[in-house]
């Protein structure tokens, strides 16, 4: 049987997001507790990465069953903390939480420098409205 390559996509696009979304939810529960903001962003995360209902309910059960896998190179960390950064800073949904959580984010895509600077300087360029591709220079030329 011939597989579509569609299908593969597909597939990889699920598993990948499954992947991110529980790496993120093991974060959000490092410290054992779920505030509501914390479960708002959740919830919304669910919905832009296309959680399936029985997936998101399989996650928040047991996350640490999904491994997490941060990304490898350095230029596809700094494209997914712009795509945290962005839904904590339009969505508002975290509140003054927002640092925080972030500051957790970063911890787990594998961010080591400053990690309260690095957050701060991230939304900053969000208030700036700088696009992708000026965020990921500024976030790079930050160990330089």
């Amino acid at each position: 049987m011939k597989q579509d390559i569609d299908d593969v996509f597909d597939a990889d696009f699920v598993d990948r997001n499954r992947g991110h979304f529980a790496s993120i939810v093991r974060i959000a529960l490092a410290d054992g507790q779920c505030s509501a903001e914390e479960k708002d962003f959740i919830d919304q995360l669910a919905n832009r990465l296309e959680i399936t209902p029985e997936d998101y309910k399989n996650i928040l059960a047991d996350p640490s069953s999904y491994p997490i896998n941060p990304p490898y190179l350095e230029i596809k960390r700094i494209e997914r903390l712009y795509d945290l950064a962005r839904m904590t800073y339009i969505d508002h949904v975290l509140g003054p939480k927002q640092k925080d959580i972030l500051k957790k984010f970063a911890i787990g895509l594998g961010f080591q420098s400053d990690i309260d600077f690095l957050v701060n300087k991230a939304l900053s360029l969000l208030v700036l409205n700088v696009d992708e591709e000026t965020f990921i220079e500024e976030i790079k030329s930050i160990d330089k």
